[in-house]
């Protein structure tokens, strides 16, 4: 099942410095919508979405059934501050936000929770971005 991606997605999706064989973590997936583009787009990679709203994940279950079976997608109900890699699980070379309050300023506090978590995710050379920007700006990573 292919869903749809609106104008405004697909020109960040396209903004993302993305390459083949990339681990990339979208954190608050809603749907799945930009989750699936992103997991057509690296090839050999993979793409974990996580999501705080169980509902969204349910969603994002169905709409990305088939990046999903592919082996090129997987889903997580979480919230960022408390998201943590399984044993053994690779870093993340690239991760992304859209409209995610702990990340644009919106909850200060849980803005410093979640970059914290976010560097402990993220391989030395790996790059963090949220919108905001032309379309997307890019966030220091705490290390």
């Amino acid at each position: 099942m292919t869903g749809h991606i609106s104008t405004r997605l697909l020109t960040i999706v396209d903004a993302l410095p993305l390459l083949l064989g990339m681990r990339v973590l979208e954190i608050g997936c809603g749907p799945g919508s930009a989750a699936r583009e992103i997991a057509r787009r690296i090839g050999g990679g993979h793409v974990v979405a996580i999501d705080r709203s169980q509902k969204a994940i349910a969603q994002a279950v169905v709409s990305c059934h088939e990046e999903i079976a592919s082996g090129a997608l997987s889903l997580r109900h979480a919230a960022i501050e408390d998201f943590e890699l399984a044993a053994g699980e690779p870093l993340f070379d690239l991760a992304f936000a859209i409209r995610v309050g702990a990340l644009d300023g919106r909850h200060p506090e849980a803005g410093a929770m979640a970059m914290a978590r976010i560097a402990a995710l993220l391989k030395p050379q790996a790059r963090m971005f949220i919108d905001g920007g032309d379309p997307l700006r890019e966030l220091p990573i705490p290390r």
